[in-house]
């Protein structure tokens, strides 16, 4: 039986005439969660909210002086140019050739976005249109379904848990499906599952590409943000990958600066410059003492972002040592901000929704439910690194205290 938390939306859930591709999208489960945490915050509950990956932690303080100081220049307060300035662009450059060897050329294959989502978004409506096919890792980052979706292409949703497998499952789609798919998104270390990859992984993707003629969006959110000596691979560094893709990366992880909206697009010229198109129709620009800030952030806190992944690491030592201590089966993620954890038995026979909501009603604790993100996470739960070790070893002793009671165990 379906759960009230999975009422299908009705065909027009709109009282007046849409457009058909939001009647294509699919409901928000999510929704239920976030109107009971707002309500219990009204109320006056204190509310661990693990559910979003949310940075909590401020970005370093020369970033924040740096966009202080370029706020007092009056010219700032112009209209900046929708592709970013120049001198951001190539700060992205140099910093991809710094960490991975990568040479781009700043005019034609670095463009600055509002953030990853937003050039993400953008890039689809400028690469699918209806008929065109993209395969999507699943369990799905909500984004990568979503913005294909209002782009009015197909979503292929490929189980990635197995990098290998999902590699062969994309040749396969390419061999029987036509026309084939258009768009292949990557998304490693990967939102939610925290599954990673080495950089032969890429090697085969950039093959198939080539001989699929599909293109490549590589979604490199938490490039920086890596554990236990793990580094995280560029798409862009494996050899033909200009001549295939895209990278999209942010400030918003590595450098606290979620907020703030910035990310970019960096790779092949001709996809750089039809999301240019797209987005000198739609902006102008991210204002400019943000970018001048995250050119400092770029050249000056490297260090900062060391000792952010240290922070994120002891989160993730604490939050795994203590679910185990429940008898949580725990597998602790070499990169990311979210532990991907399985519900245990009997909980597990709730489902995801259901449970995150007793964990917000009963233990005041918000996470993400696996099947959010598609019919692949079910049986489990995100839960986000944004809390510091106090708070993140109260969630659990809340979690244990409301999973302890008999009168609540399913039946």
């Amino acid at each position: 039986m379906r759960s009230e938390s999975e009422t299908p939306q009705s065909d027009n859930p709109f009282s007046i005439p849409v457009a058909s591709r939001l009647r294509r999208l699919p409901p928000y489960l999510f929704g239920k969660i976030n109107k009971l945490k707002y309500e219990k915050r009204v109320a006056g509950v204190d509310v661990i909210d693990l559910g979003m990956g949310n940075p909590t932690d401020p970005p370093d303080p020369i970033i924040s002086e740096k966009l202080a100081e370029a706020v007092r220049d009056e010219r700032n307060h112009r209209y900046s140019v929708s592709n970013g300035i120049s001198n951001l662009r190539k700060e992205v450059a140099a910093r991809y050739w710094k960490r991975y060897g990568v040479r781009l050329d700043p005019n034609h294959e670095v463009i600055a976005t509002i953030g990853s989502k937003e050039g993400f978004s953008h890039m689809c409506l400028a690469l699918l249109g209806p008929g065109d096919s993209a395969i999507v890792p699943a369990p799905s980052f909500p984004i990568h379904v979503y913005a294909v979706v209002l782009a009015s292409g197909n979503v292929i949703a490929l189980d990635v848990r197995d990098p290998q497998k999902f590699l062969e499952n994309i040749a396969y789609t390419c061999q029987h499906l036509y026309p084939r798919p258009r768009v292949v998104v990557a998304n490693f270390p990967h939102n939610p599952t925290a599954t990673c990859i080495e950089q032969d992984f890429f090697v085969e993707l950039v093959r198939l590409a080539k001989k699929y003629e599909f293109l490549v969006i590589s979604d490199f959110a938490y490039a920086d943000i890596c554990y236990d000596g793990y580094v995280a691979p560029s798409f862009l560094a494996t050899p033909g990958a200009l001549d295939v893709g895209v990278e999209f990366t942010s400030m918003s992880k590595s450098y606290s600066m979620a907020g703030w909206r910035i990310g970019f697009c960096s790779g092949n010229a001709e996809m750089v410059r039809a999301l240019a198109t797209i987005k000198g129709y739609y902006d102008y620009g991210i204002f400019q003492p943000i970018q001048i800030a995250a050119i400092i952030a770029m050249r000056h806190c490297d260090a900062a972002i060391e000792g952010l992944a240290a922070e994120y690491q002891m989160r993730r030592d604490v939050l795994c040592e203590s679910l185990g201590r429940l008898g949580w089966d725990i597998e602790r993620p070499k990169a990311g901000m979210f532990i991907w954890a399985k519900i245990p038995e009997p909980w597990d026979k709730m489902g995801s929704i259901d449970f995150s909501m007793m964990l917000l009603e009963e233990a005041g604790v918000a996470v993400s439910p696996g099947r959010g993100f598609g019919d692949e996470g079910e049986g489990y739960l995100r839960l986000a690194l944004v809390e510091n070790e106090q708070r993140l070893r109260q969630a659990v002793r809340e979690i244990g205290r409301a999973t302890k009671s008999d009168a609540k165990v399913p039946v």
